[in-house]
This record gives C-alpha cells, structure tokens and sequence, in this order.
C-alpha cells in the first residue's frame, strides 16, 4: 500500500503543476472563463470527456449496475451521452455564433435580464450536487487508499476537505486553461487506466475473459430493458430515466463552456457529437468492471455495506501494484477533472449573470478577481453542503448527481430549447414554463406526497407541464398580435 501511496503522490503533483502552469496563460477573465476561444478540437474532447467521465460514472454506475441493473443506469451513461449529442447537433452552433461568454447571457438575448436572472441562479444551484459528489468521491478514495498507513486516523470528511483545496488550488489559478489541460493530461489516464484494468480484471479465475463476462450478464437478463414485458408504465419509466439527464444536463454552464472556449464554429458543434459518442463507449467500462466483481468474489459484495468501495476493494485485493496504480490514477483523473470543470462553471455564471450585470464598467482585471472569488465563494458553500451529506449519512454519489438535473430539466431546458426551435419567444412564455414546473412538481412531491403521477415520475410530469404553459403563452401572444419578443437585446 506504501508503494502505491507514493504513486499517487506523484499523479497529484504533477496533476498540480500542470494546472497551476496554465494558469500563466490568463491575463482576461475571457481567458479564465473560455481560455481565450483558442482550444482545438482535440482538447475540446479531451475537456468535455474528462469532465463528463467522473466520480458517478467509476463508482456510482458500476454499484448502481450490480443492484439495479441496466434499467438502474439509463440516466449514465445513456442519458448523460445523448446530453452531448444533441448539443452537438443543434445547439453548439447557434450558441457559439452569438459570442457569448455564458449560457445566461443567451436567456439575457432571448428573454431579458429577469429570465437571465433566474436561469443562471437555478442552474448554479443544480451544481451543488454535482460538485458535492466529486468531493465526496475524493473522500471515499484516499480513505480507501490509506487503510493501515501511518494517515489512516484520517477521517473520510477530511480527506474530501484536502481533495477539495488540491482541486481548488489549480482552478481558482488557471480557470479554464488549467482545466482544459489537465483534462487532457487526465482522459488519457483514464482511457489507458480503465482499458488496463477491464482488461486484467475480467481476465482473473470466475470472470474468464471480457466477452464471457458480457455474455453472462446478457444470459442472466442483465440487458433486459423490460424484464416484466412491454408495458405503458415500463416504456414511460424508460424514457424519462433517459431524458431526465439527456435534457435536463444540456443547459448547463460547463456544457457551453467548452462549446464557447473552442477555436472555431465547426469544432463546437462536432466535439458533442464526437465526445458523447466516446462517453458512451468508455463508460461501459467501469460497469464492466462491477459486474466482473459480481462473478469473481461476490462474497465481497455481501461484506461490503458501501457499494460503491465494491470496485476499488476488489482492485486492491486481486490485481498486482501496475493494475492498482492505473485504475486509481484514471479515478482520480475522472474525479478530479469533474470537480474542476463543475467547480469553475457555476462561479463563471455567477460572476457574469448575477454579479457582472449589477456592476457597469467593472475592468478586466477586477473581473478576473472576482471571478477567482466567486470560484472560492462557490467552494465554501459546497464543502458546507459536503459536511451536511456526510452527518446525515446520504453521501450517494450517484444519486447526488442524478438529482441535479431534475432542476434544469424543466426551469432551464425548456426555455433554452424554445428559442433555438422558435423564432419569436415571449419573457413571460419562459418564467410561466419555470413557475409552472416549480408549482407542480413541489405539489406532487411534498404536499400530495406523490412520486409519480400517470406512471411518470413527479419531475418529469412537471415537465411536460411545463412545456404546456410555454406553448399555451406563445399562442396567445402571437393571437393578439405580437410580433416580436420583447427584451431582445445585444451583450454588454
């Protein structure tokens, strides 16, 4: 363990100098939000993969696998792949050719400051959850990592604390250049780390090779996606598993933020496209790797209360010091590179939609203080959100992230999707469609204690709600005559 302990070290060291190294490169909060629009194709890719590919997809999907499941994984990776997808294909375009530097400026063009306003806080609070779960997964890991080491009076909450400032210390430097570099030192590692462990894995006695441990999962129903038979209630289940984070994840900052940062209009609209395609491939991967664990000691499933130590504890104990510093050093490369993205993209919003809008005149210099303040203001209110997690014993990292999109499915998506479809949207269409959704789904979820309603999930009814209300607005506008959206207006 020593041994692997020092490789570590030296994967996070040098994770460390290469983000605090391109923080040189940042002169503008332009630079420090969008890394100047300079990032090629390549990086674009490397960046978003690596931000997608995180602590859920190693740990959260893998465990969710083994009790639920393909039904228990539709949200990610399918889900999260179609997110980037269909950025790609319709939305990359349009955004980039504006020139925006955010996605809340786009509702500021399309709705006016009050939706701007609104979008940007729901979105941002969507994040909590997302980078929570990043820190909480850093936590799960070096605590894995130091049983029986002189650092083993450490507690799990610590050691999210110190995982937390390893990844705040290059983002609040570099911003995004030091998170599109380190992204692309970091997919690297994890493409190279999860082939290597899939590989060595499910060659181990009880797994037999990667296409006998396939064939037995398919043989046994695990693919099954309607095991029971085809149902209404079993395909609306399906569907809204899949759109809740396929759409819901596609009106998020740091989704853009790579769209925005890249060189030119025909790579941002093919890195979604490309990225997802890749996300869903690789992803399958570390589900592989559980469901492996299942057929080679499932004696330590039922010994390990914590599903989602199931993976590691099994690369501990059954694979060489090679296989165990590849398959760390690609979790921490998937953990750490989501962390960083999701940590710097909330505080870009708040700084350019919330704060930025208030201030006129504010110079490039004070902006790019600002920025790094709302990186670190950000990272207080998450590690406050961490420690409650960790008190009440609900520090599900799936579920964390899972939860997040059911915020912008509705309040976010429906908006943004309007007006790249629609020529003309009205304000009011897009604060009804937010109220609506908002009203709906607190009254099925809290005061009708309902779950579900016609065999949907409550957030998912409220979406479709709230597409109701958006429509109905934009009818009755255009039927007393108006012509045009109000509040449409240029970047300042």
């Amino acid at each position: 363990m020593s041994n692997l302990l020092i490789w570590i070290g030296l994967y996070l060291i040098v994770s460390i100098a290469i983000g605090l190294y391109a923080g040189r490169k940042v002169k503008t909060d332009t630079d420090y939000i969008l890394a100047g629009r300079w990032l090629p194709l390549y990086i674009v890719i490397a960046t978003t993969f690596a931000t997608w590919f995180g602590s859920e997809t190693v740990l959260g999907t893998s465990s969710t696998f083994t009790e639920e499941w393909l039904l228990g994984i539709l949200a990610d990776p399918f889900g999260a792949g179609l997110c980037l997808i269909l950025v790609g294909l319709f939305f990359a375009k349009p955004l980039y050719d504006l020139g925006v530097k955010t996605l809340g400026d786009f509702y500021r063009i399309k709705y006016g400051r009050t939706v701007e306003f609104l979008a940007s806080v729901m979105i941002i609070i969507s994040y909590i959850g997302w980078v929570s779960a990043q820190i909480v997964a850093l936590g799960l890991i070096f605590d894995i990592l130091t049983v029986g080491s002189t650092f083993d009076s450490i507690t799990q909450l610590e050691w999210s604390f110190i995982g937390g400032f390893i990844v705040l210390a290059y983002t609040f430097f570099g911003g995004m250049w030091s998170v599109a570099l380190t992204d692309f030192f970091q997919m690297i590692i994890i493409v190279v780390g999860m082939l290597i462990a899939s590989f060595f894995v499910t060659s181990l006695p009880g797994a037999d090779g990667m296409f006998n441990v396939v064939q037995h999962a398919y043989e046994n129903g695990k693919f099954d996606l309607l095991p029971e038979g085809i149902s209404f209630v079993a395909i609306i289940g399906i569907i809204s598993a899949v759109l809740t984070m396929g759409f819901g994840s596609i009106p998020q900052q740091d989704v853009f933020q790579r769209v925005l940062s890249a060189n030119n209009a025909k790579n941002a609209k093919r890195w979604g496209i490309i990225g997802g395609s890749l996300y869903i491939v690789i992803a399958f991967l570390p589900i592989m790797l559980g469901y492996a664990a299942f057929m080679i000691a499932p004696e330590l499933i039922l010994s390990t209360p914590d599903s989602q130590r199931i993976l590691p504890a099994l690369i501990l104990e059954k694979t060489p010091l090679f296989v165990q510093i590849m398959f760390f050093w690609a979790l921490l490369s998937a953990i750490m590179s989501t962390a960083s993205g999701t940590l710097l993209a909330p505080s870009a919003l708040f700084m350019e939609n919330i704060l930025r809008s208030n201030l006129k005149h504010i110079s490039d210099k004070k902006a790019l203080i600002l920025t790094r303040g709302s990186v670190v203001g950000f990272f207080i209110i998450i590690m406050i959100f961490v420690t409650y997690k960790y008190n009440n014993s609900e520090a599900n990292i799936f579920a964390m992230v899972e939860s997040a999109y059911k915020i912008t499915l509705a309040w976010a998506f429906v908006p943004l999707a309007m007006a790249i479809i629609l020529k003309k949207v009205h304000t009011i269409s897009a604060i009804l469609s937010m109220f609506f959704w908002v009203g709906t789904w607190i009254s099925l979820e809290f005061f009708l204690e309902k779950e579900e309603l016609f065999s949907m999930p409550a957030h998912f009814f409220a979406f479709l709600v709230s597409i109701v209300a958006f429509g109905i607005w934009q009818f009755l506008y255009r039927w007393i005559g108006g012509k045009e959206a109000p509040h449409q207006e240029d970047i300042q």
